[in-house]
């Protein structure tokens, strides 16, 4: 049996893509009247075509040979900082230094050229004991949730949760970490997949690669229990309650496909024009943990 833990993603985006942060969504757990169902309303291409998440059926996918290692750089130390952790009221998200001075870079892996820099990571739960990544293999999603040990690596991010209790609520980080540290080893990162997609949150904007990782990253049961504390955006007035379940429903593949990198697990396999990620605008890495990565001009 697989083991169960953190599904990872990276997520590149374009430089001027982002979400909409108003007050006007939230996810069904929050308030269905103004769940996924009805983002559409307030932004449009969240009802188009091309929408994430997905299920990756390993039937359908396509083996690319263009879809190679990783090249990494900065993710070996810990940089100078400042990061900061933040509660928007749909999720935690981790704020890391994408100045122009930033040598937190990825290349290579059939990604369109220059390099990407690291702008923000953030997660997606469920509720205890419930799956809660937003893209599945074959159905199984991964519940971000895998052993009774914690997980060292996650140890500054899971101790920053208590100061971010409020929505709106913001802290610097004490100390960064290298973000190595929260990917998986270096067999595993040779195993992924690839295909064109958007945000899964307002304004779901087309624009998006996402790679998805085969493998989970572990995570301790207890860890896992804080997120779950973490309180959601209420009414003024009325008590906190956990955000939890706080990711998208799985959309329609449509006419795209899904690529798989040379190691990545399939049931069947076909070859793909290399010139496939010509048009695409940029990618993202999710883990449960989704990581946001912005072309260099």
């Amino acid at each position: 049996m697989r083991s169960q833990g953190f599904a990872l993603t990276f997520l590149i985006v374009p430089l001027l893509v982002c979400g909409d942060s108003s007050d006007t969504w939230c996810y069904d757990s929050q308030d269905p009247k103004c769940g996924p169902t009805h983002w559409k309303e307030m932004a449009p291409a969240c009802g188009g075509p091309a929408q994430s998440p997905i299920n990756i059926d390993l039937h359908l996918v396509q083996r690319d040979p263009t879809l190679g290692p990783f090249i990494f750089q900065g993710y070996n130390s810990a940089p100078a900082g400042p990061w900061t952790l933040e509660n928007n009221g749909h999720t935690v998200v981790l704020h890391v230094d994408a100045g122009p001075q930033s040598l937190l870079e990825i290349r290579g892996a059939g990604l369109p050229l220059p390099a990407y820099r690291a702008l923000q990571l953030h997660f997606h739960w469920g509720g205890p004991g419930q799956a809660g990544s937003e893209h599945s293999l074959d159905g199984q999603r991964r519940p971000m949730e895998e052993q009774d040990t914690d997980n060292a690596n996650f140890s500054t991010l899971v101790s920053g949760l208590k100061n971010v209790s409020q929505r709106g609520a913001s802290v610097n980080l004490t100390s960064t970490f290298p973000l190595a540290s929260l990917l998986p080893g270096t067999s595993s990162l040779l195993r992924y997949y690839r295909y064109a997609g958007s945000l899964t949150t307002p304004g779901c904007q087309p624009a998006v690669v996402w790679t998805v990782f085969e493998d989970p990253v572990p995570i301790g049961r207890a860890q896992v229990a804080q997120f779950q504390t973490v309180p959601q955006a209420g009414l003024p007035g009325s008590s906190p309650t956990p955000l939890r379940e706080n990711f998208r429903p799985q959309q329609p593949l449509g006419g795209r496909r899904v690529l798989a990198s040379f190691g990545a697990s399939i049931c069947a396999a076909a070859s793909v024009p290399t010139a496939f990620l010509a048009r695409v605008h940029g990618a993202l890495l999710s883990l449960g943990l989704n990581l946001w990565l912005q072309q260099d001009p």
